[in-house]
């Protein structure tokens, strides 16, 4: 095993309204959000993580599953019930994506970027 340099301080996501992109992460993830509307830096807390959010007015979301704009990153959310936490997420402003597999399935959030839901997943 290497030796650790350092330790991961945030996941940073580009969103063209980096305080709305914070607010359904928030909700989906059932953290805080500390920023106000118009800031170019946001930032979601909870339960000893951190994902930050900065403005990119020009994004070019990714249009999963096209190749030509690709996913860029994604994140896996682990859920108790995918068929009680689908409707939530939707509710929140994801839309549900093509793909998916048993143990999970895959959405895009309010900006196009593709998160799954996994279930039973090592």
């Amino acid at each position: 095993m290497a030796a650790m340099i350092g330790q991961l301080h945030s996941v940073v996501i580009d969103a063209p309204d980096a305080h709305a992109l914070a607010t359904f992460y928030a909700g989906l993830l059932g953290m805080e959000v500390k920023g106000e509307p118009g800031d170019d830096w946001v930032v979601v807390t909870g339960a000893g993580y951190r994902i930050a959010f900065q403005q990119a007015p020009d994004l070019q979301p990714p249009d999963w599953p096209d190749p030509s704009r690709p996913q860029q990153f994604h994140l896996d959310i682990r859920v108790a019930d995918v068929d009680v936490a689908e409707p939530q997420v939707l509710e929140l402003g994801a839309r549900r994506l093509p793909g998916g597999g048993g143990d999970f399935r895959v959405y895009a959030d309010p900006v196009g970027h593709p998160f799954c839901l996994v279930w039973d997943a090592a």
